[in-house]
């Protein structure tokens, strides 16, 4: 999904990525991607506890219960789309990103399996009895 370029954020960062930081995958993935080595400068924000941030981006059209969002160089990535492109961004250091590469870096094998992992996090947070990002 490709939304405008209107999202004001203020002193942050040009590029940043938005996750769920109440949830284990989505913590786990960002702190373990290494996107920094060839994009540099990126800002990584909590929606829990960014609640402004969350709010404009749900104003451009972004749920961000339903996936991660990317702003890179003035372009949108959001769902499928955004784990697409940070395997496609992140180094090959380490298994993790090796494995992250191998299987995103198809868009394809993106867009079937980001749905499991949404299932998997919704389904997480509920045993977890964690609330919605809003």
């Amino acid at each position: 999904m490709r939304a405008p370029d209107v999202m004001s954020y203020g002193d942050r960062a040009t590029n940043f990525l938005i996750y769920d930081g109440e949830c284990p995958f989505c913590t786990s993935y960002v702190k373990r991607v290494r996107i920094r080595e060839s994009v540099g400068e990126i800002e990584l924000i909590d929606a829990r506890h960014n609640p402004e941030i969350v709010s404009e981006a749900i104003k451009l059209g972004f749920e961000l219960d339903e996936g991660m969002l990317l702003r890179l160089n003035s372009r949108w990535y959001f769902g499928e789309d955004c784990i697409h492109a940070l395997a496609l961004l992140s180094s090959a250091t380490g298994f993790f990103n090796r494995f992250n590469a191998i299987i995103f870096r198809s868009r394809l094998l993106s867009k079937l399996l980001y749905p499991i992992l949404r299932g998997c996090r919704n389904l997480t947070l509920l045993v977890l009895k964690k609330t919605k990002i809003d």
